[in-house]
């Protein structure tokens, strides 16, 4: 792929089956050229209401399609997922500033995601109950818990709405998807092939626009009967507050503030390549990526070389020929946060030892280096707070309650890292870790692998089969045991 050009034709937003224009447009900036990348219908709450009034009249009809024939639907969607991977991926390319390589995620997570829960829900099955006095049978059953409220995060576009698109259709839920504000190109992409192949009318609907007017609108209305959310911590606060007008479910991915801890047996080849491929793809813009790189005392000197090469060796750019290992940020004051982040902890005492600032001849402002900082203590700021950007972040260790300690020194708990290689040391700190995922000696994500935080990074999980606990709920149906002719 060489071109990010996408359609001009004006996005519009899909309610009730079709596709409806809003009273406003909206042009989508890139954020890596600075130029118009297309025209989107731009909601509100108006449009929020006729989504939810779409979706809880499709309820009935939806669950009575039963499984095969949801999954037909679903299987329809992503051939056309597929088919279209060109336009999705220049659509997610051009409104991130993210490079071509790093779009793969986003298309490939949606595509497997329709495919994986359309089976995964098969497996749940009636589950019998055993009655002590034999006097009945009992039987616990799935359904679907409702009308579902998705809002997803603009990092991954695709890959975001694919965790709540996939289990919300296998599971029966008719569902809203607000993706935000800043990526409703991609969204409105699959809003066209969502009509195209015809889903059915309410199924799913997706919206975007005014970030707060449509958020709170669906939040606080009493139709959802599940809230679900992946995006800061703060969001999540805010959407738990507005959600309070009615007694729903809440699934949250919130913000992480990852460390990864590694020892002073480890490979630090294998530790380098591994955190600087996280901490530079998608520009830092991931919530799993290390945040707190914790380096014992002994080879944090080599580990630190090694990072300011892979730094230094990054090409920054576009993205638009595929070449460049690194897009630009969401926005320049998405890079003017970071660089605020770096310069606290600079004049707390820490060192820049590569990039730390815009490149030179960069197209537009949100562009950020490849940088390391070394010396970074647990009270600055870029230790405290989610970086969302390419700062490798250096810490020293003592010893392994050092570690320990540091690592669990703050209110998330989504991601963690462990490289080293006495399997005791490794099975200690993996059992006093407060995470959600514990990665050891490498890294790896898929649609069939739980996601999911402790703490402040949320409730719930994405991914997996675990991931369709949200959107069923249990009931119970007992049933008296016929007995010589009469029934108690």
């Amino acid at each position: 792929m060489t071109d990010t050009a996408v359609s001009t034709r004006e996005g519009l937003l899909y309610i009730g089956g079709e596709l409806v224009a809003a009273s406003e447009t909206h042009e989508v900036v890139s954020p890596a050229t600075g130029e118009v990348v297309g025209t989107v219908a731009w909601g509100g709450a108006a449009e929020a209401e006729r989504a939810l009034g779409a979706a809880k009249a499709a309820m009935s009809a939806w669950e009575a399609l039963g499984i095969d024939g949801r999954a037909a639907h679903m299987s329809a969607l992503r051939d056309a997922v597929i088919a279209a991977e060109d336009e999705l991926r220049s659509a997610v390319v051009a409104e991130t500033g993210k490079t071509w390589a790093h779009s793969e995620d986003d298309h490939r997570l949606l595509v497997d995601a329709l495919a994986f829960y359309a089976e995964a829900v098969r497996d749940i099955v009636p589950v019998p109950l055993v009655d002590a006095a034999g006097t009945h049978t009992h039987e616990l059953r799935r359904r679907p818990i409702g009308v579902a409220v998705a809002f997803t995060a603009w990092n991954f576009p695709l890959l975001n709405v694919a965790y709540k698109l996939g289990p919300a259709m296998a599971a029966g839920c008719p569902v809203v998807i607000k993706p935000s504000a800043r990526t409703p190109l991609a969204a409105s992409v699959l809003a066209r092939l969502c009509a195209e192949v015809g889903l059915p009318a309410g199924a799913v609907n997706i919206i975007w626009g005014d970030d707060q007017a449509i958020g709170d609108a669906l939040s606080s209305s009493t139709i959802p009967a599940l809230v679900t959310l992946i995006g800061s911590t703060e969001t999540g606060r805010h959407v738990m507050r507005t959600a309070a007008t009615s007694i729903k479910r809440l699934s949250f991915e919130l913000g992480g503030n990852a460390p990864a801890i590694v020892l002073p047996d480890a490979d630090l080849d294998l530790a380098a390549d591994i955190i600087g491929t996280l901490k530079f793809a998608n520009a830092g813009q991931v919530c799993v990526t290390p945040n707190r790189i914790l380096a014992h005392e002994d080879i944090a000197d080599e580990l630190t070389a090694r990072l300011v090469a892979r730094a230094q060796a990054t090409r920054t750019g576009t993205g638009a020929a595929g070449s460049d290992d690194m897009g630009s940020l969401i926005a320049e004051s998405a890079v003017d946060r970071v660089l605020a982040l770096i310069e606290g902890a600079e004049s707390s005492g820490a060192r820049v030892l590569a990039g730390g600032g815009r490149p030179e001849g960069a197209p537009t402002r949100a562009y950020l280096e490849p940088t390391v900082v070394d010396g970074v203590e647990g009270a600055m700021a870029l230790s405290r707070e989610e970086i969302f950007g390419p700062v490798a972040a250096v810490q020293r260790f003592r010893d392994v309650d050092d570690a320990i300690a540091r690592a669990n020194d703050t209110d998330a708990g989504l991601s963690s890292f462990v490289f080293g290689s006495d399997p005791d040391t490794i099975a200690r700190i993996v059992g006093e870790l407060q995470f959600g995922e514990v990665q050891v000696n490498g890294v790896k994500y898929a649609i069939e692998l739980p996601h999911g935080g402790m703490k402040q990074s949320g409730v719930g999980f994405d991914c997996s089969v675990l991931a369709l606990d949200d959107y069923l709920v249990i009931q119970r149906v007992s049933t008296p045991v016929p007995t010589a002719g009469k029934e108690n």
